[in-house]
């Protein structure tokens, strides 16, 4: 990583953490997996990682994009894209509001066209404050879209997930999402697209059970927890004590769903090797 580039990104973390309303750098955080408490600089300087431990905290998505990208080549896709409320779900329109002050966020997920390396691809970056990066029908438009827009480009399709799964307050609108995106990469795949899903904590629920999992290739963050239902609910259906680390991605590594484990710090290097090799995969 170039000097430049190194000290935009720190400018654009600094920026994005203050707008996802973390503690001044002159405080400390508690890390949730190991307790030891840490400056915030500290954390800010190892992308929200805990310095401790090594456990990756759940950013946002313009936090994860600011992260990523090269500098200058963020360009959002779909940013007026908004959630429908086809129930007339009571308090759906007002937390949907709530959420959009808080965040500063339309819905749980940002689409963007931008670069990695100088490799440019479509990003889909799932964001857990909202909702729980639920997918309703807005998501699963995204979703989509961003799918198309990548066909007709002819660009990687590169998909973030951190989600509990399928919006309640849409109903079966949601549960559609599911198909729908399926579908999209799909046909994306079909006409030769890559798409590398990148699974972070949590990936649960309806969007595992889709695009999630559809992958060409997939990697997934240490310590995530990836699975349809959580390990307690599976207990207690199954009525048996699941394996220690059941659906972290460390076990789904060992049992074949991921290809590797990457951490966070090294997410910019592992893609642009990635796309480095399809795009010489083309050429020849």
């Amino acid at each position: 990583m170039n000097r430049l580039f190194s000290k935009r990104r720190d400018r654009l973390l600094t920026y994005q953490a203050m707008r996802e309303g973390r503690i001044a750098s002159s405080k400390r955080t508690a890390c949730p997996a190991c307790g030891a408490e840490s400056a915030n600089r500290d954390w800010e300087r190892n992308v929200q990682v805990c310095p401790q431990c090594g456990y990756h905290s759940p950013v946002g998505a313009y936090y994860r994009l600011a992260a990523l990208l090269d500098p200058g080549s963020f360009q959002e896709l779909e940013e007026k894209l908004e959630p429908a409320d086809p129930l007339e779900f009571p308090g759906y329109p007002e937390k949907l509001e709530d959420l959009e002050e808080e965040t500063g966020l339309r819905d749980a997920a940002v689409a963007a066209l931008g670069s990695v390396g100088m490799h440019k691809a479509v990003f889909v970056v799932l964001d857990s404050r909202f909702l729980m990066g639920s997918m309703g029908t807005a998501v699963g438009e995204k979703v989509t879209r961003a799918a198309e827009y990548a066909t007709k480009r002819k660009l990687p399709l590169i998909i973030f997930s951190a989600s509990g799964g399928a919006r309640m307050q849409e109903g079966i609108f949601s549960l559609m999402q599911m198909a729908k995106t399926a579908a999209a990469i799909q046909r994306f795949q079909s006409r030769g697209g890559l798409y590398i899903s990148c699974l972070t904590h949590p990936t649960t629920g309806g969007v595992t059970a889709s695009f999630a999992s559809l992958g060409d290739i997939m990697l997934a963050e240490p310590g995530a927890l990836i699975g349809f239902a959580g390990p307690r609910v599976i207990e207690q259906t199954i009525g048996e004590t699941l394996p220690e680390g059941f659906q972290r991605s460390e076990y789904l590594l060992e049992h074949g769903f991921l290809d590797r484990i990457v951490s966070r710090d090294q997410w910019r290097p592992v893609l642009i090797q990635l796309l480095g090799l399809h795009e010489g995969g083309k050429r020849s």
